[in-house]
């Protein structure tokens, strides 16, 4: 099924168990799209989608975090479980030795060789990645395997 079709399915099924948890977090998410279509003024690939729900997730984990701050662990709880819901759209994560192989492979393909190829290494292998590993984690690895280089 496709994840548009997936997302519009877990809407209807959240309404009828009255899930209001699951209910919101998937019509913000719908909502973030279709503002994200109406930017791009096309309909969204899957990849496109994936970023969307990502760029969801990191919005939520800083609130959550926000709200912990603030002593609010009630709201703290329900960008959590937002976050859970949104979790379940995207693919299985990648694995960190799969993510190091796939990172070793891009610098290699484009001859990397210091920390001013970073740049190039990410746009190639960002859409490689999207929605199964966190773009921090695999910023740092890129900057690790480059600088490695250096030495």
């Amino acid at each position: 099924m496709e994840l548009l079709q997936r997302i519009e399915q877990s809407l209807k099924e959240a309404m009828r168990s009255q899930d209001e948890n699951r209910r919101n977090a998937v019509r913000l998410l719908l909502t973030a799209m279709k503002v994200k279509e109406k930017e791009l003024k096309r309909p969204l690939g899957e990849p496109e989608m994936q970023q969307v729900i990502t760029g969801q997730i990191k919005q939520r984990r800083d609130s959550a975090e926000q709200f912990q701050k603030g002593g609010r662990q009630d709201l703290a709880e329900k960008e959590l479980a937002e976050i859970a819901v949104l979790q379940g759209f995207l693919p299985e994560p990648m694995q960190r030795a799969e993510l190091e192989k796939l990172v070793d492979e891009v610098i290699a393909a484009l001859g990397a060789q210091s920390p001013k190829d970073m740049g190039k290494v990410m746009k190639d292998l960002l859409p490689r990645i999207a929605g199964r590993a966190d773009g921090k984690e695999v910023n740092e690895l890129v900057r690790q395997r480059l600088q490695g280089r250096l030495s």
